[in-house]
């Protein structure tokens, strides 16, 4: 199901609010059975089969969770048997990923390497978002082996967890800490469901007036063959996508983060203005804030972070983009797209050059965010290749390859210069500058009420013309579903 769909917003959302809010009941045991109920049909309603693969690994993790508890209880903080149990639950949750997401790409790949034609080749389905649960599950184990956080006794509170729609498809990744206390704990507050529902309409308007219209222009300059991609075509090309994925994906993130207020859940930012970055190392500080921040809690700092020696660090730093790769998607492209980050990071690492970069101001700060958006356009660019030679190709006619006429990127700007311009200012955190510039702008009563107004005029246009733009368009799942 997508949140950008008619049936979402005006049957099963409000279906859901009506009776999560039932004045009769008022018990929290209550609304999370509504909440649990919910998120089983919303996953089922696209993946009617693999809802049952979901609720057989929740099972598998409560029974390993209540293993790791007991041990560590009996025998001690991070004891030998509860390192079994947490290994073999790494096993299981890493193993289910590797066979829905990997397994059909790996043996294909062989069997061309290998020249094997008979060989059987294993056709296998992707359950919409394993990745993003997967990495909720392992959150919880590690963090119930570790003793950061108490076992969960309750297996439906564990499934609520791990199954909560708002953010079940496509992140932000919630960890279990985050969120423990507030599956018995949160308040609903007339306030907060305001605030989430002006935050779900912010992405809404991301996603439909935004992300598909940028998606446009990125999939016809992808589409087109080499000799026909100019010079100017390839780099809107680049540029459309650069914008349609930060929209499709912060969208996203902020229709779940708007849905969770309306639940009385606080999620954490997932986005924080990336392509304002100075800087790649700031950069990775802003875009999938939730990811970043995983991989480095459970592989960079327990590898030894960079308390190891140059060397150890350098490799704790690659093991950590491989997997962000590899975690993307089962292709060399993805992979490719790690290891890029990989060299940029490094680089900026051993010069010093994302702290040279923060402290820039004027000009040199303006060329600093050029040069990063630059890269991330390139990172872009291999990430949204089919394969890693129509990458370089893409490269070369960026480079001009096929020449440098404007041809169909002329028509394309011109009919969607209102589109891009509106996509590039709000990659800017302009309330953020003009506070900087302007201390105290905010401060008074007629500026904040102007300010609000101004607001809440807007996103009522935003919600109605989102609304249209659902009502005309076809299906248009969002990129990170893939994943």
């Amino acid at each position: 199901m997508v949140f950008s769909s008619l049936f979402f917003l005006f049957g099963f959302l409000p279906a859901v609010l009506v009776f999560y809010y039932f004045p009769l009941f008022k018990s929290r045991t209550y609304k999370n059975a509504v909440l649990l109920a919910a998120s089983l049909a919303f996953y089922a309603w696209g993946e009617p089969v693999f809802v049952f693969v979901m609720l057989f690994s929740i099972l598998v993790n409560y029974a390993a969770g209540l293993l790791i508890g007991r041990a560590n209880q009996t025998d001690g903080a991070k004891s030998k048997k509860a390192k079994v149990w947490l290994v073999a639950a790494l096993v299981w949750n890493i193993g289910l990923l590797f066979v829905f997401k990997y397994l059909s790409f790996l043996t294909e790949t062989f069997r061309k390497a290998m020249n094997l034609q008979n060989m059987p080749v294993f056709k296998i389905a992707l359950p919409i978002g394993i990745s993003f649960f997967t990495f909720q599950i392992l959150s919880y184990i590690i963090d119930v082996y570790r003793g950061q956080v108490p076992v969960q006794k309750n297996i439906a509170r564990l499934a609520l967890y791990i199954s909560l729609f708002p953010q079940l498809i496509a992140g932000p990744i919630v960890r279990y800490e985050t969120v423990h206390d507030q599956i018995l704990n949160r308040k609903e507050t007339l306030d907060g469901f305001v605030k989430g529902f002006e935050r779900f309409v912010i992405g809404l308007g991301k996603k439909c007036l935004l992300a598909n219209y940028m998606a446009i222009i990125a999939d016809t300059m992808f589409a087109m063959q080499p000799a026909d991609l100019t010079l100017w075509g390839a780099w809107l090309g680049a540029a459309g996508y650069t914008l349609q994925i930060y929209f499709d994906f912060s969208g996203y993130s902020d229709m779940a983060i708007g849905l969770g207020l309306m639940f009385g859940f606080r999620f954490e930012e997932n986005f924080n203005y990336p392509y304002a970055a100075k800087s790649i190392t700031d950069f990775w500080r802003r875009w999938h804030i939730s990811l970043s921040s995983w991989f480095r809690d459970y592989v960079y700092i327990p590898l030894g972070g960079n308390r190891s020696g140059k060397a150890r660090c350098v490799f704790n730093l690659f093991v950590v983009w491989v997997l962000t790769g590899i975690w993307h998607g089962a292709n060399f492209t993805f992979w490719l797209w790690g290891l890029y980050y990989f060299v940029l990071l490094q680089t900026e690492r051993s010069f010093g050059l994302a702290k040279k970069a923060a402290e820039t101001k004027g000009l040199m700060s303006v060329l600093f965010r050029i040069v990063t958006l630059v890269l991330v356009m390139f990172g872009w660019v291999v990430f949204r290749a089919e394969n890693i030679s129509k990458a370089f190709e893409y490269f070369a006619c960026m480079f001009g390859k096929s020449g440098a006429a404007f041809g169909q990127a002329s028509f394309l700007l011109y009919n969607s210069a209102f589109v891009l311009a509106a996509a590039v200012f709000a990659c800017v955190p302009y309330k953020e500058i003009t506070e900087r510039k302007f201390p105290g702008l905010y401060e008074s009563e007629k500026a904040r009420s102007i300010f609000y107004s101004a607001r809440s005029l807007a996103l009522v246009v935003v919600l109605a013309v989102s609304i249209l733009s659902c009502i005309q368009s076809t299906y248009n799942p969002f990129i990170y579903f893939n994943f």
